[in-house]
């Protein structure tokens, strides 16, 4: 592998691809177009389980399974960089301490909200993620994020200057290729009157609580959630939720579920209160539907006149009043958020 000059760190192979995992899959696989991709690598556990099919970047499958992210990633990944002389790519806000190399920090979340983190392995997620933070961005060869929003904030929070700071946004494009899948709608009759979607891991920074006062407060309108709780950050309001009659929970959802639930909802709404980025409302737009989404941290940046726009911390609000009020098309939008644009600024940021 002599030719080999990069190797992609391949944990996100490991895990739903939401997300960061998304991310990861999306500019991997359009990488392997370019020419240059035949001096990249990708480094895969043996219980990988999203393998796509390339045809220019090579595939080294490790002899171990993944069975804790930070060992994979210091260990057995950092060993392989260090065996075959080769610079790591590493999509996932970390990077192998014994040769940091490429790395993607998309927010620092663990960094801004400690208080989101209460039980013992909750802290012990943050103590690792922001010591990963720090050392990625003090000693990452070329350090890249997701939107102008984090680029200030790790600067800012880590003492990086700006222009030591690359913005590799996410996009949309991979839901060109995914089939409507009606199934949930014919299986779910309340859907039929007219609902909104919200879509995203079950996480604090979710901000369902947004959902779940103003879903008290409007029992004539009803909300479809889907995702699956993220490790141990669930949400308090969780239970609450659930309990509510105009609430429907639909549990994770196959991309084909997700998109035929976006091109019928009244809105898809995203009321986080934190996002690095925020692929969904991107995802609703290319399928022509409204979007509501938090007046908050990185959103208003991305979304800009195209959305409808909610107070995160207050749900007195009239959605249906709001969805009347003008937006601009998002065409302009979905042209500027692809991956295929994210995969060509990324090739032409490597040196080969």
């Amino acid at each position: 592998m002599n030719n080999i000059k990069y190797i992609i760190n391949g944990s996100f192979l490991c895990r739903n691809l939401t997300g960061i995992e998304r991310f990861s899959y999306e500019i991997l696989t359009r990488l392997d177009n370019f020419p240059q991709a035949k001096h990249i690598a990708l480094f895969i556990p043996q219980n990988a389980k999203q393998l796509p099919e390339l045809k220019n970047i090579s595939i080294i499958k490790g002899k171990k399974n993944l069975k804790s992210y930070p060992f994979w990633t210091n260990f057995i990944y950092g060993f392989c960089l260090i065996k075959n002389h080769a610079i790591g790519i590493d999509f996932a806000n970390t990077c192998s301490i014994f040769k940091p190399g490429i790395v993607f920090i998309h927010d620092i979340y663990c960094k801004i909200y400690k208080d989101d983190f209460h039980t013992f392995r909750d802290k012990l997620v943050r103590i690792y993620s922001c010591f990963m933070y720090r050392f990625c961005a003090k000693h990452a060869k070329k350090l890249f994020t997701v939107s102008e929003f984090s680029k200030m904030q790790i600067s800012q929070h880590y003492g990086i200057s700006l222009n030591k700071i690359t913005v590799i946004p996410n996009g949309w494009d991979h839901f060109r290729n995914i089939k409507m899948d009606f199934s949930i709608l014919e299986n779910t009759p309340k859907l039929q009157n007219g609902f909104y979607f919200t879509l995203g891991s079950l996480s604090k920074r979710k901000n369902l609580k947004w959902i779940l006062d103003y879903a008290k407060k409007n029992p004539d309108d009803l909300f479809a959630i889907s995702g699956k709780p993220l490790n141990d950050l669930i949400p308090n309001e969780l239970d609450q939720l659930k309990k509510l009659k105009n609430i429907i929970f639909l549990g994770y959802l196959t991309d084909g579920q997700v998109k035929a639930l976006m091109s019928k909802c009244k809105a898809f709404i995203f009321p986080s209160y934190y996002e690095g980025f925020g692929i969904p409302p991107l995802e609703a737009l290319s399928v022509g539907a409204k979007i509501i989404v938090s007046k908050a941290s990185c959103l208003p940046e991305i979304y800009g006149d195209t959305a409808h726009y909610i107070d995160p911390n207050n749900p007195d609000v009239n959605l249906n009043q709001l969805l009347e009020q003008p937006v601009e098309s998002p065409e302009r939008i979905l042209e500027k958020y692809t991956y295929d644009n994210a995969a060509e600024q990324l090739i032409t940021c490597l040196d080969f």
